[in-house]
């Protein structure tokens, strides 16, 4: 069995968005927030729906950064991980989990999930700036969300 999973780098200042997970068998890991994606929904809006549910956010700018697929002896992950830049409404824990805003070598402190793990140590060792310039990331601007088919 294979499940598509989003997952959105959320930055401000510098710092981007970790969430603590509150129930299941990783309770107490942080991660990028995010969640499955339905099936026939967009691997985009997926996003912009988990992260709407999860803390009260709008994405108006998400770039794929990496896929990694995780695969267990139940299923295979593929996990699609956008970074976000510019977002709308200030992040709230709507599930009541944990969130921090997190520098890359603080994260690399925390225990994440094993999947996100390589990814924070990545994100250590990428960002020199305070500050992530998309251009320095080679980041391409897309359009959020994709038009429904007609009815």
């Amino acid at each position: 069995k294979t499940i598509d999973v989003v997952a959105g780098v959320l930055w401000h200042n510098g710092c981007f968005l970790g969430t603590q997970r509150i129930r299941g068998s990783h309770a107490g890991y942080w991660e990028f927030p995010g969640g499955k994606v339905n099936q026939g929904e967009s691997r985009i809006n997926a996003l912009a729906r988990e992260l709407h549910e999860e803390l009260g956010v709008s994405i108006e700018s998400a770039d794929l950064w990496r896929t990694i697929t995780h695969e267990t002896d139940e299923q295979r992950i593929n996990l699609h991980v956008y970074h976000i830049t510019r977002f709308s409404g200030e992040p709230q824990a709507q599930e009541g989990q944990g969130m921090r805003w997190l520098t890359p070598r603080e994260a690399c402190c925390l225990q994440f999930l094993e999947v996100d793990m390589p990814l924070v140590r990545e994100l250590a060792g990428e960002v020199a700036q305070p500050v992530p310039d998309v251009a320095a990331f080679g980041w391409l601007e897309q359009p959020l969300l994709e038009a429904s088919p007609a009815v």
